[in-house]
Formats: structure tokens, C-alpha cells, sequence
């Protein structure tokens, strides 16, 4: 079989009749041709003996179940996408299938609109082209090799992914790649972050409102979800959405449907859900200020991204990227990081990870005199430039200077500032975001 004919065969598992022969007649009018298999045993020959773009299983077989299917397709064809179908309401199965490797689900009784845009999605995946695109991801650390293993294998499905992180680390960068890998490239990416939006506008901001429905409300408006319709909608700090906000965002994911505000029906979106926040969502489940069964549908797989204190071997090729970057921004020639001066870099804890080394490159490349960087032009903490051109300290030592150092900046502009956080952020140089991350580090309330 050649590949054009692969990706436009689907194999269907299911022992009711009925059925494979609607699901049959729905890939037939889209121009899809389909095999058949009542249960896992046939199903399994099948697919030794023919090359597909997507196979469809029922959750509940003779002889097995859809899970058995979607880990032997993930174990020997990890490159073919698999869809279950799930009874109606069974959305503790439609995860564990989405955990263990499916791209996808459908419930029982099958909406065929929904089915259709599966299959095309699912479709655009198969065969998969060679990749031709640099990840926008720099680095050769383990951890990044691996980040970046796991998102492409994560772009191929469908499922919602919680991306968990420390400010700065590149959240938003990792969702955007997530969406350009996948086959909804195509479609829009929004990013929200919730806590930007007002308590009492939240819901119109998400499912949009009807003209009149409100005080305000002069003209029809859609929402975000119906701007991300078929692509994907990246939710950063979602555990600032206030619990009201949180029930109807639960049901949106789950019935893949919106209503907007004044509306009396719903609306249907084909919308992949990304999102993230600085907040411990386990602690706010523990204080009742986050719903548990959204935690478990938003969470659904999570992805970590480490810290750059774990990967300073990538503080050299991140630093030369930024500068080209700066250079070609302010159409200036590249500056350079003298040996001392990435030297400190690498030996810099940097809490508020790439995101601070890009705040300090551009504020080096601003006072540099020439086209070397020197350590005086990177404004990092005087004890830091010491250590580096001096002695060879041992890193607790190293650690232990910098906190001592930090600790007692912070505490000496609060205290000045009579506790005002927000100013005392803008003392220090830094957003409101990283002096409270540096409040929590140090114990400090």
C-alpha cells in the first residue's frame, strides 16, 4: 500500500454492527476508506498486515478492551494515532486512553460533526513528514533533549496538557510549541492569562456574549474559545479563575461545547486545552480555592520544565541566541560575553530563569561600552562578580553568599517601603512576580 492510500484508510474496531457501518458510511463520504475489525485479536492482524492513518476503537470489546489497542499501537506503530470511543459520561476512561497514548476520544451516541473533525486532524498526522523546523527550545542539556523528545510526541494527540514550571522558564514558548507540532498548526493559538481578566467578565471573555445580555453588551461578541476553534487555547495562571468560573470551564471541556453569555444554546468548539500557573493547584484544592475534578481534567498529562540553575550548560548557547536577537532588533553589531562574564552566568542561580537572563543581556548590551560584555555591565550582584574573579568557591558556599545577599536586599527595601510589595519590586528591579517567588523562597511573609 502506498502512503497516500495509508493515510486515507482507517481501521475501525468495534463489535456492534451498527456501529462500523455508520462510522463506515461517514469516512465514505469523506472520501476515507476503512477496514473493519470486531475485536482486539482481528484488529491486531490487521494491523501487521496493512498500514493505516488512523484506527478507531470502542472502549469495550469480546475479547479485550480499546486500552489493550491503543498500548499495542503505541508499543509497535508509535506513529499511527488512535481514537476510543467511550460510553456517554465516561470521561474517567476518555482520560486514562488519553494518558496511556491516544490521540483522541468520541462519546457514545457518536456526534458525527465532532467525529468528522477528529479524523481530519488525526489525518494531517500520517504519515508523519521528516521535521525540517529548529525548535525555538535552545539547548543540548539532557533535560532539554528530553523536553523536547516529549513535546513532539505530545504535539501528535490531543490531549490536555498542564505545563508546570517556576516563572521565566518559557511556559507560553513550550505551548506555542506544543501548537506548531501539532496537526491544528494551521488554526489559532490564543493565550490568555486569567488573572488579567476581571472577576466579573471572565465568562464573557471565554464563551463571548449576546448582544443586550449585559449592561455593555452593544454588539454580539465572540469568545476565546470560539477564536481558538480549531486550533488551541493556552490558559497561563488558570489557578487564578475564580470557582464559579471554574464549574463552567469544566463543562466546557468536557461537553467540547460553549454557551455564550445571554444564548440559549450551545455552540460546539474543537478547541485543545493548554495551561499552567506559578500557583500550587494541590494547595489550593486543600483550601477549596480550585475544583479537584478540573485539576484532573486540565492535568490530564503534565509536563515539566526545568529551571535554568538545572541546565547552566545551556547559559552559553541561550546568551549568544539573545544577543543575535537584541542585535538584530536594534540594528546594532552582535556584543559579545567576555570569559569572566559568561563565567558568572554560569555560576548565577538565576530565579527568575531565561527570562531574567534576558532581561539582563538586554541591560548589558545597553551599558557595554564596547562589543565585549564584562561582568560590571551585567548587574549581577557585586558578591557573584567577587567570587568569579577570585576565589574558587564550592557551590553551597556560592548558594548560601547569594541568598544572604538577596535576603537581606529584599527585607531592607520592604522595610523602607513599609511593606509595600509593588514598590519594593520596582526598588529592586524586578516584577512584582519574582519578588514573590523570592518572598516564598526565603520564608519570608
Amino acid at each position: 500500500m502506498d502512503n497516500l492510500s495509508a493515510i486515507n484508510n482507517v481501521l475501525v474496531i468495534d463489535d456492534e454492527p451498527d456501529i462500523r457501518e455508520l462510522l463506515e458510511i461517514t469516512l465514505a463520504r469523506m472520501d476515507i476508506e476503512s477496514t473493519s475489525a470486531a475485536n482486539v485479536e482481528d484488529a491486531k492482524i490487521l494491523l501487521s498486515e496493512q498500514q493505516f492513518g488512523l484506527c478507531l476503537t470502542d472502549m469495550r470489546l469480546p475479547d479485550g478492551t480499546g486500552m489493550e489497542i491503543v498500548s499495542h499501537i503505541d508499543e509497535q506503530y508509535p506513529e499511527l494515532p488512535v481514537a476510543v470511543i467511550t460510553a456517554y459520561g465516561n470521561i474517567e476512561g476518555a482520560v486514562q486512553a488519553l494518558q496511556g497514548g491516544a490521540f483522541d476520544f468520541v462519546s457514545k451516541p457518536v456526534d458525527l460533526d465532532v467525529l468528522r473533525r477528529l479524523v481530519s486532524s488525526a489525518l494531517k498526522l500520517s504519515p508523519p513528514e521528516p521535521d525540517v523546523t529548529q525548535s525555538r527550545l535552545l539547548g543540548d542539556s539532557p533535560q532539554m533533549v528530553k523536553l523536547r523528545k516529549l513535546i513532539e510526541k505530545l504535539a501528535r494527540g490531543q490531549a490536555p496538557v498542564y505545563i508546570h514550571g517556576e516563572s521565566g522558564v518559557g511556559k507560553e514558548l513550550v505551548a506555542r510549541e506544543l501548537h506548531q507540532r501539532s496537526a491544528r498548526t494551521d488554526g489559532a493559538f490564543i493565550a490568555v492569562n486569567c488573572g488579567a481578566i476581571p472577576a466579573e467578565l471572565v465568562e464573557s471573555e471565554f464563551f463571548g456574549h449576546i448582544k443586550g445580555s449585559f449592561s455593555g453588551a452593544i454588539a454580539d461578541k465572540p469568545g476565546l474559545f470560539s477564536a481558538a476553534d480549531g486550533g488551541t487555547l493556552f490558559l497561563d495562571e488558570v489557578g487564578d479563575l475564580p470557582l464559579k468560573m471554574q464549574v463552567k470551564l469544566l463543562r466546557a471541556i468536557q461537553e467540547r461545547a460553549i454557551k455564550p453569555v445571554g444564548a440559549s444554546q450551545e455552540q460546539t468548539v474543537d478547541v485543545r486545552i493548554l495551561s499552567a500557573t506559578h500557583r500550587d493547584l494541590k494547595r489550593e484544592i486543600a483550601a477549596e480555592r480550585f475544583r479537584e475534578d478540573l485539576y484532573y481534567r486540565l492535568n490530564v498529562i503534565e509536563l515539566t520544565v526545568p529551571p535554568l540553575r538545572d541546565r547552566s550548560e545551556d547559559i552559553a548557547l541561550l546568551a549568544a541566541s539573545i544577543l543575535k536577537r537584541i542585535a538584530s532588533d536594534w540594528g546594532n553589531e552582535t556584543k559579545l560575553l567576555s570569559e569572566n562574564a559568561l563565567t558568572a552566568l554560569n555560576e548565577y542561580p538565576f530565579p527568575g530563569n531565561v527570562r531574567e537572563l534576558t532581561n539582563m543581556l538586554e541591560r548589558a548590551a545597553t551599558l557595554a561600552d564596547n562589543a565585549l560584555i564584562e561582568i560590571g555591565d551585567l548587574g549581577i550582584p557585586e558578591t557573584v562578580a567577587a567570587i568569579t574573579t577570585a576565589a574558587e568557591p564550592t557551590d553551597g558556599q556560592f548558594m548560601e553568599s547569594m541568598a544572604d545577599q538577596e535576603r537581606i536586599a529584599i527585607v531592607a527595601a520592604l522595610e523602607d517601603l513599609r511593606w509595600n510589595k509593588t514598590a519594593a519590586a520596582k526598588k529592586l528591579g524586578m516584577t512584582l512576580r519574582q519578588l514573590r517567588y523570592r518572598l516564598k523562597k526565603f520564608g519570608i511573609s
